[in-house]
């Protein structure tokens, strides 16, 4: 298994900040990580009821990162309508 190139994150969550690209490439996941955490993020309900485990190392890490930037998204969505 081979570690993450910027084309396989931007392929899976569009276009992202230099950085952030980075750091996801830096956790040295695969693109089969890469992609569960995707899942988690997209709907984590229904992993849990197929009792999944909650992500452990390099995809909790993933999840956080990417999570976060979907915050700040958030944050400023709001910002711009308030």
């Amino acid at each position: 298994m081979s570690t993450l190139t910027r084309k396989d994150v931007t392929a899976m969550f569009g276009e992202l900040d230099d950085v952030v690209i980075a750091k996801i490439v830096a956790t040295g996941a695969t693109a089969d990580e890469l992609a569960e955490a995707h899942a988690w993020l997209a709907n984590d309900e229904p992993l849990m009821n197929a009792g999944r485990p909650l992500p452990s190392g390099r995809v909790a890490r993933l999840v956080d990162i990417i999570d976060a930037i979907n915050e700040e998204e958030e944050q400023e969505e709001m910002a711009r309508q308030g």
